[in-house]
């Protein structure tokens, strides 16, 4: 039996969990929890947020100051894509738009148009690196919706995933199953007035933040 105390135990599930999306061992958030509980001996998870504040402490840990210096570039990117892709309403979104970057991070990008090859020829007209597209299905409360997703490589090496849905999808609102916040993102105009005062800034919940102040 593990008589630590239950709050530490719990930190230590999530920041094993935390590791392991790290280090890229594991993809995603509930395969990472399961495996750090195993590990662990224990028969409990923690919950999302605990894990994303814990890879977010990881991150600045190991990156540092060179963590701003490419969230900032990145952003930067995301602009110049965006810029390309105006036509078709993008929006910046995850940890590039949140602001909680790691290594392993690429940008995401949503658009909305009902002709994926038209945004695809689009990016292939300025000379953007495709390096493969897939179409994905997602079943949530018993709705399935597909989506075309392209992948890139830019200049700098970092990969960026354009996502294009529905035209008649362009005013949906998801619920982010990390944060539990409603995912919003940044339009084109938004992005621009980030970049110009304040590049460096997190869109993360109330909750991440007091959560994370207390683990400090």
């Amino acid at each position: 039996m593990n008589l630590q105390n239950p709050q530490i135990l719990r930190r230590k599930v999530a920041r094993e969990a935390a590791s392991l999306l790290y280090s890229g061992i594991e993809k995603e958030y509930k395969q990472a929890k399961l495996k750090a509980a195993r590990t662990l001996g224990v028969k409990f998870v923690p919950t999302n947020l605990e894990v994303a504040v814990e890879l977010d402490r990881i991150a600045e840990e190991r990156e540092g100051a060179e963590r701003q210096e490419r969230l900032i570039r990145m952003r930067k990117e995301a602009l110049q894509l965006m810029s390309v892709l105006r036509a078709y309403n993008p929006i910046l979104i995850g940890s590039v738009w949140r602001g909680t970057i790691h290594h392993g991070s690429d940008i995401d990008i949503v658009t909305y148009h009902e002709e994926n090859a038209s945004i695809l020829k689009k990016l292939k007209q300025n000379n953007f690196k495709i390096l493969r597209t897939e179409l994905v299905s997602e079943t949530k409360h018993g709705i399935t919706k597909e989506s075309f997703h392209i992948h890139l490589e830019l200049p700098s090496k970092d990969e960026a995933e354009i996502i294009v849905r529905r035209l008649d999808e362009i005013n949906r609102k998801e619920k982010c199953e990390i944060y539990g916040d409603v995912i919003t993102g940044l339009n084109l105009r938004q992005l621009e007035k980030l970049l110009k005062e304040n590049p460096t800034r997190k869109f993360v919940p109330h909750s991440f933040e007091l959560f994370s102040k207390t683990l400090k």
